[in-house]
């Protein structure tokens, strides 16, 4: 198996894990139930997208990725700053909800930045394994 065939079953592994888990902390209604929905959603979030575009791009390097993808969603969260009434319609829905938010949150950030860093080192673990089975030839 090529490293990034490994890459990408790693990735795949890692959003099995991740989405359902974002998923259900939406509908969290235990102990801290406002932290669980708010940022741990926020962390989780972040490293979804991390292995999704992993398994599209398994090449790409984890830290360049992270960064990207830092930034993307930054760039979403500024825009939930922009209320036209179109893009409120889109928001309303539970899909548009998941991908565009609502309310801008300085707070976000911080936990874009914590689901970059922990989604940045889990592909560098998957992408090290990959590399570690196929090791270079003289």
């Amino acid at each position: 198996m090529t490293p990034q065939q490994m890459t990408r079953i790693f990735s795949v592994l890692g959003l099995v894990l991740v989405i359902p888990l974002g998923l259900v902390s939406k509908v969290y209604s235990g102990w801290g139930s406002a932290w669980v929905e708010g940022c741990l959603g926020d962390v989780l979030f972040e490293m979804a997208w991390i292995f999704f575009i992993a398994c599209l791009w398994p090449r790409v390097s984890a830290k360049y990725l992270s960064l990207w993808v830092f930034g993307l969603t930054s760039a979403i969260e500024v825009l939930q700053l922009w209320q036209p009434p179109w893009l409120q319609v889109i928001r309303s829905t539970l899909a548009g909800k998941l991908l565009l938010g609502s309310t801008f949150v300085w707070g976000d950030f911080f936990y874009y930045a914590l689901g970059c860093l922990l989604g940045w080192m889990a592909l560098e673990v998957f992408q090290s394994r990959g590399r570690s089975r196929h090791p270079k030839r003289l």
